[in-house]
């Protein structure tokens, strides 16, 4: 098998004092995609800077303390890429990949938006160059023989059953008929596949992201935007998916759990 997780650790020197250290430390992923970082390479913890076993590609965003992305490999990549191409967003820190033997694996962060404000704006201009991107990238990974997996934080529950409170939601980000939309076009017309959801098709969640308001935790009230999105190839030899969700909500150490699966590495 190669094991892939990807977890939005909402601020890596924060997470790695609270127990990220230590899930990098057990996990049996080959391969960890990271979001919102929030550091540049000189400001991470050395127990974080200096992971032994592992090679590291940091995508940090031109803007301090904003954004970031990791991949983090086993195995030496073969080649590595910041961004996209996008004169726009490729400072952003909001896209890595790395290729693997017969397998490209990405990190995106991709942005959160709110209704009404720049923000929205700049999440629906990444999302029409990011389709853009992903369609190209398919075909060149036909083209070589290649599988492509995407994980990150899409923000964007694609489905009724991505989020607990749906009905509440339909106006806001992150559940706009359009960013929807968007997702189903990846899918149907650009030939992607949403991993845990065609291993889990007919269940609520499972949720990977939880508001520290309230007791969202608690009542698992989340949202699932934490994907793995793969070409049909490999979504053919995901072998099982888990959302790590902590015990309690004191054990968290993001408002996001890891999404972590497990495939057939004959890619």
């Amino acid at each position: 098998m190669i094991v892939v997780s990807t977890v939005n650790v909402n601020g890596i020197r924060a997470a790695a004092k609270k127990g990220l250290v230590g899930w990098l430390a057990d996990t049996k992923a080959d391969v960890v995609c990271l979001q919102e970082v929030r550091a540049e390479p000189g400001q991470l913890p050395p127990e974080i800077r200096d992971l032994d076993g592992w090679h590291a590609v940091w995508a940090p965003a031109a803007t301090k303390g904003r954004a970031g992305v990791a991949v983090l490999s086993r195995r030496a990549p073969e080649r590595t890429a910041v961004g996209f191409g996008s004169t726009e967003f490729d400072g952003s820190g909001r896209y890595a990949e790395i290729d693997l033997p017969g397998l490209t694996v990405a990190s995106l962060y991709l942005p959160s938006g709110e209704v009404g404000t720049e923000r929205q704006d700049e999440k629906e201009r990444f999302m029409a160059e990011f389709l853009v991107h992903l369609d190209d990238l398919r075909r060149r990974a036909a083209e070589d023989g290649r599988e492509v997996l995407v994980c990150g934080d899409w923000n964007i529950a694609h489905r009724e059953d991505d989020l607990k409170n749906w009905r509440a939601n339909q106006k806001n980000a992150g559940f706009l008929p359009q960013e929807r939309a968007w997702l189903t076009r990846l899918f149907d017309e650009v030939g992607y596949v949403d991993v845990v959801r065609r291993l889990h098709p007919d269940r609520p969640g499972p949720y990977s992201w939880w508001s520290y308001r309230g007791r969202a935790f608690d009542n698992d009230s989340g949202w699932r935007i934490d994907y793995h999105i793969t070409t049909p190839g490999l979504a053919a030899r995901a072998l099982w998916a888990e959302t790590e969700r902590a015990a309690t909500h004191d054990e968290r150490w993001s408002d996001h759990a890891p999404v972590t699966v497990a495939y057939d590495d004959k890619v």
